[in-house]
């Protein structure tokens, strides 16, 4: 069960990532222990927040999503996810004919989803809908998130650190352009009726 392995992964990382990297990967359970439980977090949690909770600005009111509008943002979240860690092992195994090196799709995909495990875990924040408990947060998880992607690449892939330094770049390159593509994609929902839709 991978679960098991995150509080490893904050204490001794390039211990847990051996130990992990010993035992079979398999997409399926990578999936049904990991991402579609950790996944969850930021939809639900969003979800609350924006509906619940509310933000405001400055000394503005309070605002709120309605729930039919919140319920599909979650929805679609929770799919970007799902098909973002897969997406990522995918291109992790892509690139791994150019480093010189063929891993499973399994252990690709295992990699892609233990790296953003902090930033799944940390969407438990967006039940507070404010921009700067995120930012605060967030930025933190995010730079956790690079450590582990360029401490675990070399180890899980079985790369010189070189290499694994450079493949670790280039994953990064990876995950800011599937970033860039989720924000264009969600100008595309919101233009086919995805858009939020506001409380009175």
């Amino acid at each position: 069960m991978l679960i098991k392995h995150l509080p490893g992964l904050l204490k001794k990382p390039d211990v847990e990532w051996r130990e992990i990297r010993s035992q079979p990967a398999s997409i399926s359970e990578v999936y049904l222990t990991l991402v579609i439980v950790l996944g969850a977090i930021a939809p639900i949690c969003g979800f609350i927040g924006t509906t619940m909770v509310g933000w405001n600005i400055g000394d503005g009111p309070v605002i709120k999503l309605t729930t039919a509008s919140a319920l599909k943002i979650a929805v679609l979240f929770y799919l970007a996810i799902l098909i973002a860690v897969f997406a990522i092992g995918w291109m992790i195994k892509w690139m791994g004919e150019t480093y010189g090196f063929d891993r499973s799709l399994a252990r690709c995909i295992q990699l892609s989803a233990l790296v953003a495990a902090p930033l799944m875990i940390l969407g438990v924040f967006l039940l507070f809908s404010e921009v700067w408990i995120i930012y605060l947060i967030g930025l933190p998880a995010v730079m956790y998130c690079v450590y582990l992607l360029y401490s675990g690449v070399p180890i899980m892939l079985d790369l010189p650190k070189e290499k694994g330094f450079l493949l670790s770049s280039a994953i990064l390159a990876v995950g800011l352009v599937t970033l860039v593509g989720l924000l264009a994609s969600t100008v595309i929902l919101w233009g086919m009726g995805a858009a939020p839709s506001f409380t009175n």
